[in-house]
């Protein structure tokens, strides 16, 4: 068996594994107890177990002391991938700043869907956590996540595109060639890999599911091999996640082409449960906001990046809220089960 053939093979049988979980964790996200809150203020989109009294759209932290979260351990997770095991050793420098910044220990929970690592949020059993880009606002509505920091340049830059790949040798060379064609969108809730696409591709000419046939790869990552070994004709895809692919050798750049690229949309955003002590929150954005990339493994991975810059959820996943809206999402258990 070929090293891709081997490859594809496993990324199957991961796919068909967390399929499962993702199901058992939506039954818990959609059973689990609620305990709702009296607003005062109108709570958007909100849980009904959230109040949002200045209007920031996420979670406020408990009025009550007794219900704030002080853990010894603090539990991360990092959006899920096609190797947890590796990122749990590219996260390790900043794991180990987090722990001497906190005083805590902390714990990297590899998370196998979206849906699993809302859930754990959920259910207090997570409590920092990285989310992707069209998650995130589930993650806010559905956890009580707080998003506060996205990986950054120095002078405040961040973001990424929305990038569509096809083979050189495709005879697919624009978008209007993808009239008739095979391409792979990630996830339904994905930003970049689906619900993006829903949203922009009908200004130039190009209609998913009407010009072209959708199938859900799984992940970036899937689709973009699977565009290289020629199971799809194009796929979009977020660029952070086909560069970091290409310098680990993953595909021949040589081999694709992009078609298309977008505008940038905000990346990851890193997020606290909205329940936690404030002085242990203080306390972790101290560590985000301290850490140093350079010569980390962390930094090695994320090329370009040198620092956790804040963010604003409102105004800075407005965008990605829009595109949400546009293509019908609801921020409910039902909404997310679409994953």
């Amino acid at each position: 068996m070929t090293e891709l053939a081997l490859r594809r093979s496993l990324v199957s049988a991961v796919s068909g594994w967390t399929l499962g979980a993702a199901l058992c964790s939506l039954a818990i996200l959609a059973g689990g107890p609620a305990a709702a809150q009296d607003c005062a203020a109108d709570n958007g989109d909100l849980d009904a177990r959230y109040c949002d009294a200045n209007g920031d759209l996420v979670a406020d932290a408990p009025t009550d002391p007794a219900e704030l979260l002080n853990p010894d351990t603090l539990v991360f997770a990092y959006t899920p991938v096609e190797d947890p095991a590796i990122y749990e050793d590219i996260w390790q420098p900043f794991i180990d700043h987090l722990e001497e910044v906190t005083g805590r220990d902390v714990e990297f929970f590899a998370v196998q869907s979206n849906s699993a690592q809302v859930e754990a949020m959920r259910s207090g059993r997570l409590h920092i956590a990285g989310f992707s880009t069209g998650p995130t606002p589930f993650a806010v509505n559905l956890a009580g996540s707080v998003p506060f920091a996205i990986m950054g340049s120095e002078d405040g830059r961040f973001g990424y595109t929305l990038q569509v790949y096809t083979r050189k040798d495709s005879g697919i060379d624009e978008m209007a060639d993808l009239e008739g064609a095979r391409v792979a969108h990630t996830s339904p809730t994905s930003n970049s890999g689906n619900l993006a696409p829903r949203a922009l591709f009908p200004k130039l000419g190009i209609v998913p599911e009407e010009d072209y046939e959708v199938v859900y790869s799984g992940s970036h990552d899937q689709s973009m091999l699977g565009v290289v070994a020629g199971d799809y004709d194009a796929a979009p895809v977020a660029s952070e996640v086909v560069d970091r692919m290409a310098e680990r050798g993953l595909y021949d750049p040589e081999e694709v082409q992009i078609i298309y690229e977008s505008k940038p949309f905000p990346t990851t955003s890193y997020n606290y449960v909205y329940n936690l002590d404030p002085a242990l929150v203080e306390k972790i954005k101290e560590a985000f906001f301290t850490f140093d990339f350079e010569g980390t493994a962390l930094g090695e991975e994320f090329g370009g990046v040198e620092q956790f810059i804040p963010i604003d959820y409102k105004d800075d996943w407005e965008v990605i809220r829009e595109i949400q809206a546009a293509n019908g999402v609801t921020y409910t258990p039902e909404g997310l089960a679409a994953e």
